[in-house]
């Protein structure tokens, strides 16, 4: 991918992330997908990392199965977390973030 089209993707990826509601949380496939990058999901996650310490509420993207993988890019291993519990996000007895309740689909209708 050249620079000038990791840019653009980067910022494609920034305005989805801007997107997604409090006590919500998407995937870096999710988000791949809705930008019509399926097999992108990693490039998703370098694009979080590039905006880390920025105003975007890159801590409501988990990998697929609800995990905090992110969490060694935040401030702390815990910063993360205690943001998504802030906001009402629940999770299971492993640890991981409840999807059933708090998954959020780029581009599908809250209504749905």
């Amino acid at each position: 991918m050249s620079q000038a089209v990791q840019g653009d993707f980067f910022e494609r990826v920034w305005a989805v992330v801007a997107q997604i509601p409090p006590g919500r949380v998407t995937t870096y496939g999710h988000i791949a997908a809705y930008l019509g990058a399926r097999s992108a999901a990693r490039t998703v996650g370098w694009a979080l990392n590039a905006a880390a310490g920025s105003h975007l509420p890159c801590h409501r993207v988990v990998n697929r199965r609800g995990e905090l993988t992110g969490r060694m890019h935040f401030e702390g291993p815990f910063v993360m977390e205690e943001r998504l519990r802030s906001e009402g996000v629940t999770f299971t007895e492993d640890g991981r973030v409840d999807l059933s309740r708090h998954l959020w689909i780029p581009g599908q209708d809250e209504a749905a």
